[in-house]
């Protein structure tokens, strides 16, 4: 026992006192009420309107809908992951002139809609259809998903480079000067060292960035890619029935939900050591 137990014993905390029930707070409960009335009313309506025919016919579409929006963002992400290494290492170039290119890039693929630049690429580019034939492209670029695939690419690359670059600019650099010192060589001293620190900085940005190109995705059906959102307009120009988007709702709204819990699991994996 301590002293400070002898001289003053442990006393009962004080009880909460009792909120005030201010405009703001039935403001809140109003507005919240209205929520979940309006959620309630919808999921009676989607129970009691449902329709067997219509889910058994245009229910493994959406699924296969589902299965090229995943494909294309999986890619995408992949694909631009590895174009974003050599993007960061530029932007932290000691070169001017290789700074400000990459710079640029990063600043005109964060700063234009994602449409936008579909469209650039779509329709924009096949006014180049001789030029493509000659050098035996316009395989490529005359197929929607080919060219949606590589406006995700060239657009995630952007958002990938600067948090990479983030995350390794947020490394002390004593660490770097501290594998000098060991006599550990600059290019195992920044996979073994700084790498793994940095992705552990950027692990959150990166969970964002996944979940807004799967949520981004949808636009690609303006281009005649039949994903997930592409499926759904397709059943709903044959059935005029709005549930059908309320399905596709909730597709989406499960992936993200699964990226998130598997994002956050694997984030209290990786951090585990940095918790008290």
């Amino acid at each position: 026992m301590s002293i400070a137990e002898t001289i003053i014993p442990p006393q009962t905390p004080p009880p909460a006192g009792i909120k005030p029930f201010t405009t703001s707070r039935l403001a809140g409960i109003i507005f919240m009420g209205i929520w979940l009335a309006l959620f309630l009313g919808l999921a009676v309506w989607m129970i009691t309107d449902f329709s067997g025919d219509k889910f058994a016919k245009y229910g493994l579409r959406m699924l296969w809908g589902l299965g090229v929006t995943l494909k294309l963002v999986g890619t995408s992400l992949i694909l631009g992951a590895i174009l974003s290494l050599p993007i960061a290492f530029a932007r932290m170039s000691a070169s001017s002139m290789v700074s400000s290119i990459a710079y640029g890039y990063v600043y005109l693929f964060r700063g234009t809609p994602l449409i936008m630049q579909v469209f650039l690429i779509y329709y924009g580019l096949g006014s180049f259809r001789h030029a493509f034939d000659s050098v035996g492209l316009w395989w490529f670029f005359k197929d929607a998903y080919y060219c949606a695939l590589l406006a995700f690419v060239l657009n995630t690359a952007a958002y990938q480079a600067e948090i990479l670059r983030g995350a390794i600019q947020s490394v002390p650099r004593g660490q770097t000067e501290a594998a000098k010192a060991l006599g550990i060589h600059a290019v195992p001293a920044f996979i073994r060292v700084v790498l793994p620190q940095a992705l552990m900085v950027a692990l959150r940005p990166y969970g964002n960035e996944i979940i807004l190109m799967v949520k981004g995705s949808a636009i690609v059906s303006i281009v005649t890619v039949f994903d997930l959102m592409g499926e759904t307009k397709y059943a709903y120009s044959r059935t005029f029935d709005f549930q059908i988007y309320l399905w596709a709702a909730i597709l989406y709204l499960a992936v993200v939900e699964l990226l998130r819990n598997v994002w956050n699991a694997l984030e209290r994996r990786l951090t585990r050591h940095l918790k008290r």
